[in-house]
C-alpha cells in the first residue's frame, strides 16, 4: 500500500517504520484555526543536526501536506517561522532537537498573541499597522552625516531586530490584557529607541509613546529580552531608557519648571 493511500496516523507509523534503526520524536502539533483546533500526534525520525522546523517539513512531505506553517530562510535571519514550542516563543529553524528530551512529547503550537490564520500560521498583521504609526527618521536638512562610533554601535543593535515577533507574543500586556490598540508593545519600542537615539534624528517621539504607544502599561519583567533569537537587551537599552525620557519630559515637576522658565 502507497503512503498516499494510507490515513494520517497509519502514515505516521508507516513513515516511521521504514526508518526503524533511527531515534523517534513525538510531535504534539495544533491543527485548526481561529475557531478551534486540536493537537494532532506525529512520530518523526530524528537525524542528527534537525531543527523543529525540520520536523515540521518532515509532516508535510510525508504525513499531512496539509499543515500550514510560515517560514522562509530556515537561517534565523527572516523571522517567519515563530511559534511556541513546549510553550516557550521561539524560531523553529533555530531550535535544535538535541536540546530536547525526546522522551517526551515536543509541542508546537502558533503564537498565542495573535489571530491563528490556520496550525501555526498566525495573522501578525497588526503588527505593521503599529509600525506606520511611528514617525520616520528626521535629519536635519543640512546634516553632514558625521557619526562617532559609539552612536553607530549604540542604534544599531536595534537593527538587528528581524520581527519574528516573539517578544510581542511573549509580552503580558498583549498576551494576557490584549491592550493592542493602546500598547504598542517591545518590538516597536526597540525600533523607536534605534530612532530617538540616533544622533541626526529630530523628531519628537516622546508623546506617542506616552499617548499613542502605552510605553507606560510596560512594567519591566523582561520577558521580551528572555526570548528575543537577536539578543537585543530589550528591556534596557531600549524601553528603560524611553521610560527616563518620557518621564523627564511629562512627569518631572524640576525639569518640567526650568522649560517654563527657558522655553525648552
Amino acid at each position: 500500500m502507497t503512503s498516499c493511500t494510507l490515513k494520517k496516523e497509519e502514515r505516521s507509523e508507516h513513515y516511521c517504520e521504514s526508518h526503524s534503526s533511527m531515534k523517534i520524536a513525538t510531535f504534539k502539533v495544533f491543527r485548526g484555526d481561529i475557531n478551534g483546533g486540536a493537537e494532532v500526534e506525529y512520530k518523526v525520525p530524528v537525524e542528527e543536526g534537525m531543527v523543529v522546523l525540520d520536523a515540521i517539513h518532515y509532516v508535510q512531505k510525508n504525513i499531512s501536506p496539509d499543515l500550514a506553517v510560515r517560514w522562509n530562510c530556515k537561517a534565523a535571519k527572516c523571522g517567519s517561522c515563530s511559534a511556541e514550542v513546549n510553550g516557550k516563543p521561539r524560531l523553529m529553524c533555530k531550535s535544535r532537537l538535541d536540546d530536547f528530551d525526546l522522551s517526551k512529547e515536543i509541542r508546537v503550537y502558533p503564537m498565542k498573541s495573535f489571530p491563528v490564520i490556520k496550525d501555526l500560521a498566525c495573522d501578525v498583521s497588526w503588527n505593521f499597522e503599529v509600525n506606520k504609526k511611528i514617525a520616520p527618521f528626521t535629519p536635519k536638512p543640512d546634516t553632514d552625516w558625521k557619526m562617532s562610533q559609539r552612536d553607530i554601535d549604540r542604534v544599531q543593535e536595534f537593527r538587528k531586530c528581524i520581527e519574528c515577533f516573539a517578544c510581542q507574543n511573549v509580552c503580558h500586556v498583549i498576551r494576557e490584557h490584549d491592550l493592542k490598540p493602546k500598547f504598542a508593545g517591545p518590538r516597536f519600542f526597540v525600533r523607536v529607541a534605534g530612532l530617538e537615539m540616533h544622533p541626526l534624528d529630530t523628531a519628537d517621539r516622546l508623546e506617542a509613546l506616552k499617548d499613542d504607544m502605552g510605553i507606560g502599561f510596560c512594567n519591566i519583567t523582561k520577558c521580551c529580552t528572555e526570548v528575543c533569537p537577536e539578543d537585543i537587551h530589550i528591556t534596557d537599552n531600549a524601553i528603560i531608557p524611553l521610560k527616563e525620557r518620557v518621564v523627564d519630559r511629562f512627569y518631572d515637576p524640576l525639569k518640567m519648571f526650568f522649560r517654563k522658565i527657558w522655553g525648552k
